[in-house]
């Protein structure tokens, strides 16, 4: 059973920045490929980055692309999405989650199906 603790979330100004976490455990994270998405309220959830099990070859979506790197150290079991230039349609909870099935890389926007495990979320909110 592979658990997803995201931390890092909160409240920040239009143009800040934020670094948010993915501890994983319960599994073997380095064979995973692992996202994240957001949801805003009325909102469904969607995707933001995607990075395959080594590292090297990543993914984003239109809205986030140019501001938004995903990365992750595995010898920490960890992900980790840093967010720059933050606008306040960026606010959202943001998940973690964990492709168990496939290692990546992602060469098309992922869906919520692909994953089989998630985080609690972490809240981002940008104030304007």
């Amino acid at each position: 059973q592979v658990q997803l603790v995201e931390s890092g979330g909160g409240l920040v100004q239009a143009g800040g920045t934020l670094r948010l976490s993915c501890a994983a455990s319960g599994g073997v994270f380095s064979n995973y490929g692992m996202a994240w998405f957001r949801q805003a309220p009325g909102k469904e959830r969607e995707s933001v980055a995607a990075i395959d099990w080594s590292g090297e070859r990543v993914f984003y979506t239109d809205p986030v692309k140019g501001r938004f790197a995903i990365s992750r150290d595995n010898a920490k079991d960890t992900v980790f999405l840093q967010m720059y230039t933050l606008k306040p349609e960026d606010t959202a909870v943001y998940y973690c989650a964990a492709d168990t099935d496939y290692s990546g890389p992602y060469y098309d926007t992922p869906t919520t199906y692909q994953f089989d495990y998630w985080g609690q979320g972490t809240q981002v909110t940008v104030s304007s």
